[in-house]
């Protein structure tokens, strides 16, 4: 029975990539089902042999491991560099679109704690 290795549900194309790059490195046959016309299944890899899956989930750890360590450390490079995103920064290159969620949110907020006050008629 084929046993589901990663689900690609918001995973970056390079990093379904690197993993497929890692199995096909390490001789693990899989295959992979691509995500439904409509979102409803985002598509995975998959490992036919139970053997193999194990294998797999194993080196699954070590690069998943790898790969956090290299992403925080590529996030506090930029964040050291002052190039990451922070709520300033969206309010000086999108000040509308800021303003507008900030906007929605309230709304939202003040529509759900008034809510039952409007049921009730006062």
């Amino acid at each position: 029975m084929p046993i589901q290795l990663l689900n690609l549900r918001h995973v970056p194309d390079e990093e379904a990539d690197e993993v497929r790059a890692l199995l096909d490195r390490h001789g693990i046959v899989h295959y992979e089902t691509r995500p439904s016309r409509w979102g409803i299944s985002a598509g995975a890899i998959w490992v036919a042999d139970p053997v193999q899956a194990d294998r797999a989930r194993g080196l699954m750890i070590g690069y998943q491991a790898e790969r956090g360590a290299r992403v925080r450390a590529e996030y506090e490079a930029a964040r050291a560099a002052g190039q990451t995103d922070t709520l300033w920064r969206s309010l000086r290159r999108t000040p509308l679109r800021v303003v507008g969620m900030l906007a929605g949110a309230l709304a939202l907020i003040a529509l759900s704690l008034l809510w039952p006050l409007l049921l009730r008629g006062g």
